[in-house]
This record gives C-alpha cells, structure tokens and sequence, in this order.
C-alpha cells in the first residue's frame, strides 16, 4: 500500500507540474468551475425565492446537498474521470500495451495515473457550502452523524467510480464507448437531485430502479440525508454494503476486459 501511495504523490505532483506548465489554461479551466458553481447557486436561490420546501428540503437543506454533490463530483473528475475518458484512446492506439507491461496493478494505473487539478476546488467549494449551510440551519453537533456521512460519503464516491469503471471497461468490445459516456453524465444529473423529487407520481418506478437496482442516487441522496435530515439505518446498511459489492462487480468487468483485449498490432 506505502507503494501505491508514493506513485498517488508522485502522479499528484506530476498532474499540477503538468498543469501549471500551461497557467492560463489552467486559470481558465478554474473560472469555468467556479462559474458553474456560483450559476447553480444563483438558480437555486431563485427557486427558493418561490417556496420554503422543494421535495421536502428546505432552502438550507437543499444547500447541504449541492454542496455535498459539488464535493463528491469534484473528487471524481479530479482523480478518475480524465483516465476514464482517455482509456478508449488507449485501447484503439494500442497505447494500453506499454501500460499492461509494468509492474503494478493495471485497474490503479488506467485510473488514476493523472490528476485533473483544475476540479479539485469544486471539493472546497463544495465543502464550504455545506459548512455554511450547517450553520444556516443552526445544526446541532451530532459526531454520531458525522462519522455516519463521512463513511457514506466515500461510499458514494466508490459507487460512483464503480460505475465510471464499468462504463470506461466497454472500450476494449466498442473502442469507441462514447454514447456510454454519455450514460456517466446522466449519471451526475441524477446525482444532483433529490429523490424524493420522484415522490409518488408515475415516475415513482423510474425513481425506485435508479435507487435500488442501479443505485446511482443514492451517492449524494443517502450521506446528505443522513447529515440534516433523517438517519435512516436501512439506507445506510444499503449504501455500506453496495459500495463493496459494486468496487467488485467493477473489479470483475475490468479484469474481464483485460482478458479480452487485444493489442492494437495483433
């Protein structure tokens, strides 16, 4: 393990020597994320400039939860959605030879050889977000609860990367996974919401099957709700065992990926 974390600080250090080599594109990149961060903000404050409650989560709840979203989103683009998104590249040049080659664990090295530091302000910002929305709503500390949201929410953070694994693991059979891609940012957008904005109506099913059988929303639904609202012990026991099932079930379709895969020259 000491191992893997000294090549995770070396590659850390290469992504922002890499980055800083070219500093405006870098700013841009920043102002871009911080003007998402700041759209988002103003939109909802507009929507709760029209009501107290939006699918039961007041103003000040409902900022706990996009800052919880923002966190979690930033850690993934900043350390797993740039190699997901290059890995077909690798695999239609023939690149992924030379990375099958070395000594070390190839799921580690498709996934997390580089780092996007222009994300990684989104977890400050999201973090920031969710202090000030504590404080909003006069949260009582609750270290119980606390814990409780720090475990879910690197529970979330493996389900999610199980998911952008899978999905990645697809080039090796269609080269080109685009329109699977695709599926990762519906993905995020299901994130951001609440579930109970599905609540009783006709899309109840649909928001049951993204729930239970592809459980992507509970990623920021579960920790959030558990941090300000109820503590549920059936959806926490659901997300603690579903992240190492799903970190599995990920593990396997990439190393069956791997079996099938064949060099760009054979």
């Amino acid at each position: 393990m000491r191992r893997y974390l000294r090549l995770a600080i070396a590659f850390a250090g290469y992504g922002l020597t890499r980055e800083l080599s070219f500093r405006a594109n870098f700013v841009a990149k920043l102002s871009v994320e911080v003007i998402w961060f700041f759209i988002l903000i103003v939109f909802y404050d507009t929507v709760f400039s029209k009501t107290e409650v939006v699918a039961t989560w007041s103003k000040a709840e409902y900022l706990f939860f996009l800052g919880c979203y923002f966190a979690m989103e930033g850690f993934i683009e900043t350390f797993f959605l740039e190699n997901c998104n290059q890995f077909a590249d690798l695999v239609r040049t023939g690149d992924l030879d030379f990375y099958l080659l070395r000594p070390i664990d190839e799921q580690f090295l498709v996934s997390c050889r580089n780092f996007d530091w222009s994300t990684a302000p989104n977890v400050v910002m999201g973090g920031t977000l969710m202090v000030v929305a504590l404080v909003q709503m006069d949260w009582t500390f609750n270290p119980a609860r606390l814990v409780a949201f720090g475990v879910l929410f690197f529970a979330g953070i493996a389900i999610a990367y199980s998911f952008l694994l899978m999905l990645t693991s697809t080039s090796v059979w269609l080269v080109r996974n685009q329109s699977l891609l695709e599926v990762w940012w519906l993905f995020t957008s299901l994130m951001r919401y609440p579930r109970e904005i599905f609540g009783t109506t006709w899309a109840a099913p649909l928001g049951w099957f993204f729930t239970f059988v592809v459980p992507v929303m509970v990623v920021v639904n579960v920790p959030a709700q558990t941090m300000v609202k109820v503590f549920s012990p059936y959806m926490v026991g659901f997300v603690v065992v579903t992240a190492p099932v799903m970190l599995g079930l990920s593990r396997w379709v990439f190393r069956r990926a791997m079996r099938t895969y064949r060099s760009a020259s054979s």
